[in-house]
Order: C-alpha cells, then sequence, then structure tokens
C-alpha cells in the first residue's frame, strides 16, 4: 500500500493514521488496508482519524458500517486515543 503521494509504502502492522491523508481519500485509504490487513492475518485494527470536527470518523464509520470484512467496531477507550481513534474487529474466515 502507497501513501497519497505513491513515493513510499504505508506499512501494515494493525494501526492507520490518517492524519496524512484528505478526507476525500479516507474511504479508498481505509478499503485498501482492510484488504492488506486481511491478506496478513491481522484482524484487530486500530484507525486513527483524530477528533476535530468529525468529518474522518465519520466518513471511516460510515465504510465500517457497510463493509462486509467488519465483525465489529468501537472507539477506543482510555488514554489510547477516545474519540480520536476507532477499534476495527474483523471476521474471520
Amino acid at each position: 500500500m502507497t501513501d497519497h503521494d505513491d513515493t513510499h509504502e504505508y506499512p501494515i502492522d494493525g494501526t492507520l493514521d490518517l492524519h496524512q491523508f484528505s478526507p476525500k481519500e479516507t474511504k479508498a485509504v481505509v478499503t485498501e488496508y482492510i484488504r492488506e490487513c486481511l491478506q496478513r492475518g491481522i484482524h484487530t485494527l486500530r484507525i486513527v482519524h483524530g477528533k476535530g470536527i468529525g468529518v474522518q470518523r465519520e466518513i471511516v464509520q460510515s465504510l465500517l458500517v457497510t463493509h462486509p470484512a467488519v465483525e465489529s467496531f468501537r472507539h477506543e477507550g482510555g488514554s489510547g486515543g477516545g474519540w480520536g481513534a476507532t477499534v476495527v474487529d474483523l471476521k474471520r474466515e
């Protein structure tokens, strides 16, 4: 997976930080990241979208509600980000 300028590989380690992506890139980036994680056997993801006014959070969560590989998702609790990150559980095949 490459970032938005196609010059760097983005690490596939279960944590996706969306701060470097624009809202218009969010759906494509999250969809591709889910696909890559499934291929690598990663079934719990942390998507960092920031708190802000909630634009990226809304985009992410609207995608997760309908994504066929998503079992569940929730706001990250405690000091891990709260409203600034979403934890996603992917279905195991």
